[in-house]
């Protein structure tokens, strides 16, 4: 989720394709002081630790979400994102479980809704059986605790279902993610999405626009009759 889309290595090329990925007014994120800013590529700067940001999929969901509307609306993002991280490591009272719910909060302070949690994460959980095994369990705490903390049980999510994996159990934790139970939570599936030539694991960034659409469509088919204020990623 914290977008790959035209990284090399270590080094982003700087492209950002218009009009799905360009900034507007009506596009904010939360920054890492925790103050309302215009949304850019790369969205997860700052957020991701000391890594090098590319495109993902926020910024062409924002965009298709504000062409849908026929109100004036405001999205504000809640970046979160923390790359090459296992599920076990976003558990409640997890360093990171802490700054999502803390910087979900801050967002609901200045008076936004949270609309939707976009989560994209669970390659590092194909490497281990047992982590793989656990997705399912594991994703149905995260997601019963942050609604919990965040007093919104009907909280919806939307899961994207992996396009490539670390390791040989791809394909379990795909069954949990598809199989999820919970109410609320829906799936987007990213298998087949181009991936990038040099490690075949991160989405190219003309996929990461194609996700953030197909991300969009899924929460406008959720029905939501609001308009959409702020979103919480993952």
């Amino acid at each position: 989720m914290a977008g790959r889309g035209g990284m090399t290595g270590t080094h982003w090329d700087g492209i950002v394709p218009s009009p799905d990925c360009s900034p507007s007014p009506s596009v904010l994120r939360l920054s890492p002081s925790l103050r309302w800013e215009q949304a850019r590529e790369p969205l997860h700067q700052g957020i991701d630790g000391n890594r090098t940001c590319g495109v993902g999929p926020g910024m062409a969901f924002a965009n298709a979400v504000l062409h849908s509307s026929s109100s004036s609306v405001v999205i504000g993002f809640v970046p979160c994102a923390a790359g090459g991280t296992r599920i076990a490591e976003w558990a409640k009272r997890s360093e990171l479980y802490a700054a999502m719910v803390r910087r979900a909060r801050a967002a609901l302070a200045t008076g936004g809704r949270i609309g939707a949690v976009l989560w994209y994460q669970g390659e590092s959980d194909t490497v281990r059986w047992a982590d793989a095994n656990a997705y399912g369990q594991r994703m149905g705490s995260l997601v019963r605790d942050l609604r919990a903390d965040l007093a919104m049980p009907d909280l919806l999510v939307i899961q994207v279902g992996l396009a490539s994996g670390l390791g040989e159990y791809t394909q379990v934790v795909r069954d949990a993610q598809k199989g999820f139970a919970l109410p609320n939570v829906r799936f987007v599936d990213a298998m087949g999405l181009p991936l990038q030539y040099y490690d075949h694991l991160h989405l190219t960034t003309q996929a990461q626009v194609q996700l953030g659409h197909m991300l969009a469509q899924s929460y406008l088919d959720h029905g939501t009759t609001k308009p959409l204020d702020t979103a919480s990623t993952h």
